[in-house]
Parts: structure tokens; C-alpha cells; sequence
């Protein structure tokens, strides 16, 4: 049977490469102390996009940026309605008291995973701050949260989905939408 899908191009490769410059340009102006930030993944593409980030910071600051993981699955309020996945350890590098965190996810929709996912964080410590960074954001917020960084803002449906592909893993880069 084949696939009726329809893909739609949000970003193209050079888009998405000019928005993850812009996107690092604004995390120096807003962070003073980088020596402070830790760039926090949520699974499974903000892992891939923190790892990303990373190197652009780097390169353009010459600071090496911490990095880590924080899976909020087991703090989901809706566990029963999106199902579960296979778990992604948590790895935090560093204790995060007085850390500037930066919670980094590709989409942003309802808003429940970044408040699954800032729950977790805050069993680890408490920090400094906190922020987020998406590379998308579609809109149809039931919490009120809003990303600090965002890559994009675009109205969807839903019944479409939002993908960030990354040549490091799919070999491809772009940002799409498929519609269903």
C-alpha cells in the first residue's frame, strides 16, 4: 500500500542552517556567562539539536559549551494518551544550582512535554534559570509556556506532523511537514 502522506518543506537545509546561526547569535546576546549554560536535550530530536548547537557555540565563542540529556516520560500528565517509547537515560553533566539551563526541543504544540520535562530537571536541583529553545513552534498551546529561542513559528493542523531531519542522522536536513 503506498504511503499517502504529503511533505512540505518548512525549512530547506540552508534555512535551517541560517536559523540555528541566528538561533546561537541570540543565545550569546542573552547568556552573559557561558560558562554557566548547560544545553539540555529532550528526546529524541532536542538531543540531536542540542549536540548541534553545541558546536556552533563553540565555534563561535570558543567556549566549551556542557551538554545534557533530560527524558521527562515518567512526568507526563498524559502518559496514557501519547503512550510511552523507549526511555533515554538522563545525563546531567554537572550540578545544575546557579546553572543557566537552556531546555532545547524540536517542536513545541502543546506545551506538555516541556513541563514534563522542567519537572524532571527540578528533581535534579534547582537552577538559575531556565529557558527554551525550539526549533518549531505550531501553535495549539494548553499550557502557558513559550519558548525563549524559537527557530520558526507556523500554524499546522492537527493532523500533521513536524519533522527535524539532521544529516548527522537521517541524511537529510531540513525541516518538513507530512501531512496525513
Amino acid at each position: 500500500m503506498p504511503n499517502k502522506s504529503k511533505r512540505i518543506v518548512i525549512l530547506s537545509q540552508v534555512e535551517l542552517r541560517k536559523t540555528l546561526s541566528r538561533l546561537t547569535s541570540e543565545i550569546i546576546e542573552k547568556v552573559k556567562n557561558l560558562d554557566n549554560l548547560l544545553l539540555v536535550g529532550i528526546p529524541t530530536r532536542g538531543i540531536n539539536l542540542a549536540e548541534v548547537l553545541e558546536k556552533e557555540l563553540s565555534y563561535k565563542t570558543g567556549t566549551k559549551i556542557r551538554k545534557g540529556i533530560i527524558d521527562p516520560t515518567f512526568y507526563r500528565d498524559d502518559q496514557n494518551r501519547v503512550g510511552t517509547r523507549l526511555i533515554q537515560a538522563t545525563d546531567i553533566p554537572t550540578p545544575i544550582e546557579k546553572q543557566e539551563i537552556l531546555l532545547i526541543d524540536d517542536v513545541i504544540y502543546t506545551g506538555r512535554t516541556i513541563r514534563a520535562a522542567m519537572d524532571a530537571l527540578y528533581s535534579w536541583g534547582r537552577p538559575k534559570r531556565v529557558m527554551l529553545l525550539v526549533m518549531i513552534d505550531r501553535g495549539f498551546r494548553e499550557l502557558p509556556i513559550q519558548p525563549d529561542f524559537c527557530g520558526k513559528k507556523i500554524t499546522t493542523s492537527k493532523n500533521e506532523n513536524i519533522h527535524l531531519r539532521l544529516n548527522d542522522i537521517d541524511k537529510e536536513e531540513g525541516v518538513f511537514i507530512e501531512q496525513l
